[in-house]
C-alpha cells in the first residue's frame, strides 16, 4: 500500500510521497494501524522509561550531603517519567485517534526530517559499506579515553562559589584578649582595602554557649565580595585569595582560607573547618602531638596542598595555685577558707540578684582586671585570719603559671588531634592520595594505641564512592534483566549496554576540556546518561527489527529470498527512516540542558558537573545509535543469515 502510494506520488513530483487523506481510509483500518503502532512501540517505550526510572536509583540510596542535595531531583524526574509512560501507552494512541485527521504529510514531505536524512543517508550507508574500520575507530576512541579516566582528578564535591570568603587565622593558644583583637583588626583593614571587597566582619572568641568551641586563638572573618564584573580584570578568586594571603601575614598566626557555608557544613558533619583533616587517635596529648607534627613535616610541600597547620594540644597557659597544707594549718585555715578567698577575687562571688522586669541577673563581685593579670598582684591577695590578721595569699600558697592543653578534644572515647589543610589549585583524591603514600612511608608502623584517620570532605567522597561501587553495579544487572524481558535474547542485552561504555567516551573527553575532576555531581549526570543511552539504543532495535519482520514478511524468511545487500538496504531504510525520532529524543534533553551549560551564577558550579557528562555523552551514544548499531545490527543478522540460513525477528511483544 505505502508502495503504490509512493509510485503515484512520483508521477506528480519524484522522490515524494503523495500527501494523502484520513478519508481514504476506513476508520476501522485507521484505528487498526494505530493499534498496531502503539502495540510495535509502546512495550519498548515503556521498558525504556523504565530503565531510565532504574538507573537513576543508586542517588536514592546515597546518605549524608549528597542524598539531601540530589535527591529532589531524582524524585522529580522518576515521578515525570512515571507520568510520562503512562501517557504514552494510555493518552497517546487515543489522543492519535481523536486529533490525527485530514492531510495525511508523509515523512518524505517534512522539510526538517530530510534535512537530517539528507545528512544521515551517506553516512550511514558508508559505514555499512566500511563496517570494520568503523568499529576499529570506535575501539580506538574508546582506548583513548582509558588515560583521561586514569588521570581523571577526584574530589567529594564541585566547590560552590558562595559570594563571600572566610578568614580564619589562628594564632598561639596563650594569646590574650587585646593582641587578638588587634591582629583581627589589623588583618582586616587591609583585606578591607581590596577593591574587590565589600564588608568584612570579624570575630576572635566565641558565644558563651557549649555550642561553640571556637578558643580566642581562632579568629573567623567574613569577607563579603563586590560581583565579579566589579573586580579587576583578569582576577580569579583563586588569585584574588593568594594576593591577600601575601598581605596579610604575621609571625606566629597561621592562615586558613575558605567559605562560610561549607565551613559550618563540614565542621558540623565532620568537626574539621578545612577541606581535608587527618585525626590522630591516641590515649596520651603529647605523644599525639608529636605524631601531629611529623604528619605536618611529611605532608608539607605537596602541591595543591595549602593553609597547612596542627592543632595545638599544648602551649596553653594555667593560673596554677597550689596550697601549702602546713602554712593554712599554722595560720588556724582550712583549704575551704582559701579557695573561697580565691574564688571571690578571681572568679567571682554572687551577692545578689537583681530583676529587671521579667529578666533576672546576678550580681558578682570580684577584683577589677589589672589586679587578677599581674601575678605579683594575685600574690599579694588578702587572706583573713582569726588569730594572726590578714596575710597574703602567697604565705599560704605557691602561685605560679604552668602550661597545659588549651583545649582536650575527645572522639569514640579516645584523646584526638588533628592535622588541617585545604586544596587549591589541585583535585582533592590526588593530594591526599600522595599524603597518605607519604604518611605510609614515614610511619611504617605506628605506636601501639595509636592510629590515624582521615576526615573532613574527602571522608564524605570514600563514603559516596564505596556506596555507588556497590549500588551501581546492582542496577546494571536490573537493567539487564529488564532488556532481556523485553528482547528475550541475550545477545541483544549486550549489544544494548555497548551504549554505556561508548556513552563514556563524549563524558570522559568532555570531563577532560573543560577540567572538571570526578565527583558525586559528575557519578550523578553519567547515571543520567546511562538510563538515556539504554533507552535510544532499545528503540533503535526495537525500529530495526520492525524493518526485518517487513522485509521478511514480503520476501519470505532465508538465504535464497534475501541477499546480504538487500539485508544491508533494509537496515540502511529502517535506520534511515527512524533519524527523526531519535534526534528529538535527544535534541529534547540536550536542549533543556544548553542554559545550566551557558550558566554563570550562584550554583552552576554544582549543575555544570552534571550537565557536561550528560550533554557530551549524550552525543557520543547518539552517534553509536545511528552509525555503530546498524553496522552491528548488519554484521550479527548476516552471521545469522549465513549460519543458520534465516534471520530471527525478535518478538517484542506488547
Amino acid at each position: 500500500m505505502k508502495q503504490a502510494g509512493s509510485m503515484a506520488g512520483s508521477k506528480e513530483n519524484p522522490g515524494k510521497e503523495r500527501i494523502g487523506h484520513t478519508n481514504e481510509i476506513p476508520e476501522e483500518e485507521r484505528v487498526s494501524i494505530i493499534e498496531n503502532s502503539s502495540r510495535t512501540l509502546g512495550r519498548s517505550v515503556f521498558f525504556s522509561v523504565l530503565i531510565m526510572i532504574i538507573s537513576f536509583a543508586p542517588i536514592l540510596f546515597l546518605t549524608g550531603q549528597e542524598r539531601k542535595l540530589f535527591s529532589p531531583l531524582v524524585l522529580t524526574k522518576t515521578f515525570s517519567l512515571i507520568g510520562a509512560a503512562m501517557l504514552a501507552i494510555t493518552v497517546a494512541p487515543m489522543l492519535t485517534r481523536m486529533l490525527v485527521k485530514g492531510k495525511l504529510i508523509p515523512e518524505s514531505r517534512n522539510p526538517v526530517s530530510n534535512f537530517f536524512v539528507r545528512l544521515y543517508r551517506p553516512v550511514a550507508r558508508f559505514c555499512l559499506e566500511w563496517r570494520k574500520s568503523v568499529l576499529a575507530a570506535c575501539v580506538v576512541l574508546l582506548l583513548g579515553s582509558v588515560p583521561f579516566v586514569i588521570n581523571l582528578g577526584t574530589e567529594f564535591m564541585p566547590p560552590l562559589d558562595e559570594g563571600s570568603l572566610l578568614l580564619m587565622p589562628v594564632t598561639l593558644p596563650d594569646v590574650s584578649n587585646s593582641e587578638a583583637k588587634r591582629i583581627m583588626q589589623l588583618q582586616d583593614k587591609i583585606i578591607k582595602g581590596f577593591p574587590e571587597v565589600e564588608n568584612v566582619l570579624g570575630k576572635a572568641g566565641r558565644a558563651y554557649t557549649a555550642t561553640d568551641n571556637a578558643p580566642i586563638s581562632m579568629i573567623e572573618t567574613i569577607i563579603v565580595l563586590k560581583p565579579k564584573k566589579q573586580w579587576r580584570d583578569g582576577l580569579t578568586k583563586d588569585m584574588l585569595i593568594r594576593e591577600m594571603n601575601e598581605k596579610i601575614q604575621i609571625p606566629g598566626v597561621v592562615i586558613g582560607w575558605t567559605q562560610p557555608i561549607i565551613n559550618r557544613v563540614n565542621m558540623l558533619s565532620t568537626g574539621i573547618r578545612t577541606d581535608v583533616g587527618i585525626k590522630i587517635y591516641g590515649s596520651d596529648l603529647d605523644s599525639i602531638y608529636a605524631i601531629s607534627r611529623q604528619v605536618e613535616n611529611t605532608i608539607k610541600g605537596i602541591e595543591g596542598l595549602e593553609d597547612l597547620y596542627v592543632e595545638q594540644l599544648t602551649g596553653g597557659k594555667y593560673l596554677d595555685i597550689q596550697i601549702r597544707r602546713p602554712d593554712i594549718a599554722r595560720y588556724g585555715l582550712n583549704v575551704d577558707d582559701v579557695n573561697m578567698v580565691i574564688e571571690s577575687a578571681l572568679g567571682g562571688m554572687v551577692l545578689t540578684t537583681t530583676v529587671e522586669g521579667r529578666e533576672r541577673f546576678s550580681v558578682n563581685l570580684r577584683l577589677a582586671q589589672e589586679y587578677r593579670n599581674d601575678l605579683d598582684e594575685i600574690r599579694r591577695i588578702p587572706v583573713q585570719t582569726m588569730a594572726y590578721g590578714v596575710v597574703p595569699l602567697s604565705a599560704v600558697a605557691d602561685i605560679k603559671v604552668s602550661e597545659g592543653p588549651p583545649m582536650i578534644n575527645s572522639e569514640n572515647a579516645m584523646l584526638r588531634g588533628t592535622v588541617l589543610f585545604n586544596v587549591r589549585g589541585r583535585d582533592m583524591g590526588s593530594v591526599v592520595n600522595e599524603a597518605k603514600k607519604r604518611i605510609d612511608e614515614a610511619f611504617e608502623k605506628m605506636p601501639q594505641g595509636y592510629f590515624v584517620e582521615w576526615s573532613g570532605q574527602y571522608e564524605n567522597q570514600v563514603r559516596a564512592q564505596q556506596r555507588l561501587s556497590i549500588i551501581i553495579p546492582i542496577v546494571l544487572l536490573i537493567i539487564s534483566f529488564i532488556l532481556y524481558i523485553t528482547f528475550h535474547s541475550f545477545k541483544w542485552v549486550l549489544v544494548v549496554l555497548l551504549s554505556v561504555p561508548v556513552a563514556l567516551i563524549g563524558g570522559v573527553y568532555s570531563l577532560y576540556f573543560y577540567n572538571v575532576n570526578f565527583s558525586v555531581a559528575v557519578a550523578v549526570g553519567f547515571i543520567a546518561l546511562f538510563g538515556v543511552a539504554v533507552e535510544t539504543g532499545v528503540l533503535m532495535i526495537a525500529y530495526l527489527n520492525d524493518t526485518i519482520r517487513k522485509l521478511v514478511a514480503e520476501r519470505g524468511n532465508g538465504r535464497q529470498n534475501i541477499s546480504f545487500p538487500i539485508l544491508k538496504e533494509a537496515i540502511l531504510v529502517g535506520a534511515t527512516q527512524r533519524v527523526r525520532p531519535l534526534l528529538m529524543t535527544v535534541l529534547a534533553n540536550i536542549l533543556g540542558l544548553i542554559p545550566v551549560l551557558a550558566s554563570t551564577g550562584t550554583g552552576s558550579d554544582v549543575m555544570k558537573p552534571i550537565a557536561i557528562p550528560f550533554v557530551f555523552g549524550l552525543m557520543s551514544a547518539t552517534l553509536f545509535v545511528l552509525i555503530l548499531l546498524p553496522v552491528i545490527y548488519n554484521l550479527l543478522m548476516e552471521w545469522e543469515l549465513k549460519k543458520r540460513g534465516a534471520l530471527s525477528v525478535l518478538e517484542i511483544e506488547e
